[in-house]
């Protein structure tokens, strides 16, 4: 699961259409139609690094439901709109987003530096040394701010990845 990913902040009428979707073909279809807007201020690129910050935001593994509300919603955690096994899309709502917003807003350099030491990932496809801490570290920069500038507009969120 190392693909290139992707989260979206989520007007009122893109999320409403999203839950209203009745199948995968559905939820890709609205998907492509987000991507397409491509509007930077409302999406944070993770690339591959999505994989372990979600590792580290929960217990080392890499499930939909694993570790603690709220940092276990920040990139799998959610609600699951797509149903099969070649695209991910997991949705938060305002509300969540703004309590992830609330937990992200802590963590650090120090913070993943330490999950990364603590923390057993199996069937990890990185190998946990400065470099691969480092790329992942570049991107909780902008995985916090994305997640406060949408709290602070109210959207919701969607976490897209292909595999």
């Amino acid at each position: 699961m190392a693909c290139r990913a992707v989260l979206f902040a989520l007007d009122a009428v893109d999320a409403e259409r999203l839950l209203a979707a009745q199948d995968d073909d559905e939820v890709m279809k609205l998907v492509e139609n987000i991507e397409e807007r491509w509007e930077l201020d409302q999406l944070c690129e993770l690339d591959k690094s999505w994989d372990a910050l979600h590792r580290c935001l929960t217990d080392g593994g890499l499930a939909y439901d694993n570790g603690d509300f709220p940092q276990s919603h920040v990139i799998l955690g959610g609600r699951l709109l797509h149903d099969g096994d070649d695209y991910i899309v997991s949705y938060v709502s305002p509300d969540q987003v703004r309590e992830i917003a609330k937990a992200l807003g802590p963590l650090d350099e120090q913070w993943l530096r330490d999950r990364f030491t603590t923390l057993t990932f199996e069937d990890y496809q990185g190998n946990g040394d400065a470099e691969d801490v480092a790329y992942t570290l570049a991107f909780l920069p902008g995985l916090k701010d994305f997640y406060r500038t949408a709290a602070q507009d109210g959207r919701a969120a969607i976490f897209t990845v292909d595999q």
